[in-house]
């Protein structure tokens, strides 16, 4: 399978897995959407909860190049991970929501360098 069929398949089977969750009041509906033609992904959310109409975009992304672009992400600790773990690699999600786009690798923390000294050793001979 090439690169592009593997992204959807992780991207749809991640993407299901949220819309099993439910809300913890209301009557509010999870909606999948997959344009495999144009290769969009999105999670919506519609329903009612209190007398008040609920609408809106959870996720989408779209696969452009050989990558994923997260276009919106509202889940609270986002979905990124999830693709990760799906075997998406960092360096192929876009977070095309934030300025400049990065990929996810670029918006991780480095490994900090402790000029030849690593872990435990590095830290008592800093503090001595």
């Amino acid at each position: 399978m090439d690169t592009t069929a593997t992204y959807r398949e992780i991207l749809k089977h991640v993407i299901l897995q949220y819309a099993k969750l439910r809300p913890s009041h209301g009557d509010i509906k999870s909606e999948v959407v997959f344009d495999e033609t144009h290769d969009r992904y999105a999670l919506m959310q519609v329903g009612w909860d209190r007398g008040r109409r609920v609408r809106g975009n959870i996720f989408y992304a779209a696969l452009r190049d050989g990558k994923v672009y997260i276009e919106y992400d509202g889940i609270g600790y986002g979905i990124s991970d999830d693709l990760v773990l799906g075997g998406i690699p960092e360096e192929d999600i876009v977070l095309a929501f934030l300025p400049d786009a990065p990929t996810l690798a670029e918006t991780r923390p480095q490994p900090r360098a402790w000029q030849g000294k690593s872990g435990i050793a590095a830290m008592v001979s800093q503090n001595a």
